[in-house]
C-alpha cells in the first residue's frame, strides 16, 4: 500500500529511491471517483518505472478544472483511495493548474499521461524535456470518466429499470 506524503517527504523518499538505483514515474489527475480507467492508467504508469508517484489535484483545482459540484470526494479521501492501489508507492496533493512545478522539483524519470493526450499535447512537455525526462502515454482509450459515472448513477436513480 502506498503512502500519502507531503512534498518534503516525497522529495526525501525520491532521493532515497534514486540512491538505491530505482527509477521514478509520476502520474497525475483528479481521481474524484475511482473507476476502471484510473486503474488502467495507473497500471500503465507503474510499468514505466520502479516506483510510482501519483499527484492528485487539490479540491480547489478540481473545481477550477471540472466546474461546480466537483470534487465529490475531498482530496484527503481521494489520496487515501489512490494510495491503497497496489501499484502506487506515494501520493501527494498539488494545488497548481498543472503539475509542472512538481515535475521541476522531483524530476521523475518518466512523466505519464492518459490517452486523452499525445506527447505533443502534454502541458508539461517542455519541463520534462528540459530536465531530460521522458513522457509516456499510458492506459486504455478515454472511454471512462467520473462525469460519465455520475451521469449513469443519476440515470439509474431516476429510472432503476434501466439497469
Amino acid at each position: 500500500m502506498g503512502q500519502v506524503v507531503t512534498l518534503g517527504e516525497l522529495l526525501d523518499a525520491a532521493a532515497s529511491h534514486r540512491e538505491a538505483g530505482h527509477t521514478i514515474a509520476l502520474a497525475n489527475g483528479c481521481f474524484d471517483l475511482l473507476h476502471v480507467g484510473h486503474v488502467r492508467y495507473l497500471s500503465g504508469a507503474a510499468e514505466q518505472a520502479d516506483r510510482l508517484i501519483v499527484a492528485i489535484n487539490s479540491d480547489a483545482m478540481v473545481t477550477a478544472l471540472k466546474g461546480p459540484g466537483q470534487p465529490i470526494l475531498p482530496s484527503e479521501e481521494r489520496a487515501e483511495l489512490v494510495a491503497a492501489l497496489a501499484m502506487v508507492d506515494y501520493v501527494v496533493v498539488f494545488s497548481t493548474p498543472t503539475v509542472a512545478g512538481l515535475l521541476d522539483e522531483l524530476k521523475p524519470d518518466v512523466h505519464c499521461k492518459g490517452t486523452d493526450y499525445t506527447v505533443d499535447t502534454v502541458p508539461e512537455r517542455e519541463v520534462v524535456r528540459r530536465y531530460g525526462g521522458r513522457m509516456m502515454i499510458v492506459g486504455d482509450p478515454k472511454d471512462h470518466s467520473t462525469q460519465g459515472l455520475l451521469t449513469r448513477i443519476a440515470e439509474r436513480l431516476r429510472d432503476p429499470a434501466r439497469s
